[in-house]
Order: structure tokens, then C-alpha cells, then sequence
């Protein structure tokens, strides 16, 4: 049975099922293959519940925690109305391709229209094909605001 429920930062069950779901994706390659730091195993529920319109939901497959997806709201100003980015989705590698990912989303898209989001936005990397299937078989495209101008790029700059 799978089910996708709303996580409670400071609910201890699932403030550390949260910390070991992102720990696991962190060594995944898609992740970056390094380990998360004590600081951040040690405070991210705590941080987290202290971000305005953070969300994050987990997904259970017969009561154990195998998939994570955390939201940041944000906010257009091309529609002046707010919009929901999805910055981590991870699914353990034993149970992908059950549905887990697209359950996930459908929990975001119903959180995301209940607080009058205008769209749902989210990075993902060239070479995660697997993830781009997903993202593509839910509806998601990449973005242009004129095809003669091309694709929207994602970078970054480190500050720290």
C-alpha cells in the first residue's frame, strides 16, 4: 500500500525518516555521492520548520518511509501570484518504478492549488534521464519565454 502524507518537522518519526531519505539521496550520484554533514543531519528538520511555506511530504510503502519531496514556495512576478519549486525528490533505489515519484507530485499539485500557486517548478540534471521521464510523463516541460531565445538555463553561484 503507498500512501503520501505531509511531514511534521518536529514529529521525531518522521523528522528522522526526512534526515535519512535526504541522507540516502546525498550519496546517490544523482545527489552528489557525498555524505551529508553532521551540522546538517543533526539541524535540517529544525531548519526547515522555521522556513516559511516549506513542505515537504513522504511516501510510505506498508508503513516504511521510501520516498521524499521537499517544496520551497515562492513567487512570479510575470503572474503576480505564487508558485511552488520542488527541490528534492528522492526515491530509495528499491523501490523505484512503483509510482512513488508521480504519487509524490500529485500530493504537491494538490498542496500547490490549495494555496493558489500559478505553476510548479523544479530543477533537474542532463543526465538523470529516469528523473527527466518522470517529470516529462507528469506534465512538466522546460521553460522559454521566447523559442528564439532558447531554454531557461539553472545555475548557481556558491557563497559559502
Amino acid at each position: 500500500m503507498l500512501e503520501v502524507k505531509p511531514v511534521n518537522y518536529t514529529n521525531t518519526k518522521q523528522a528522522q525518516e526526512l534526515v535519512d531519505l535526504m541522507c540516502a539521496y546525498s550519496i546517490d550520484q544523482m545527489g552528489g555521492g557525498t555524505e551529508l554533514s553532521d551540522q546538517v543531519k543533526n539541524e535540517l528538520p529544525r531548519s526547515l520548520a522555521s522556513v516559511p511555506n516549506a513542505y515537504s511530504f513522504i511516501a510510505y510503502v506498508h508503513g516504511v518511509a521510501a520516498g521524499l519531496i521537499n517544496t520551497f514556495e515562492g513567487f512570479s512576478t510575470f503572474k503576480c501570484k505564487p508558485l511552488l519549486n520542488i527541490h528534492d525528490v528522492v526515491v530509495l533505489p528499491e523501490y523505484r518504478g512503483q509510482g512513488i515519484s508521480q504519487a509524490m507530485l500529485n500530493a504537491v499539485e494538490d498542496l500547490a492549488k490549495q494555496r493558489g500557486c500559478i505553476k510548479l517548478t523544479l530543477e533537474v540534471l542532463e543526465g538523470n534521464q529516469v528523473a527527466q521521464d518522470s517529470y516529462l510523463k507528469y506534465g512538466f516541460c522546460g521553460y522559454e519565454l521566447d523559442p528564439k531565445m532558447g531554454k531557461a538555463l539553472f545555475w548557481e553561484k556558491l557563497l559559502t
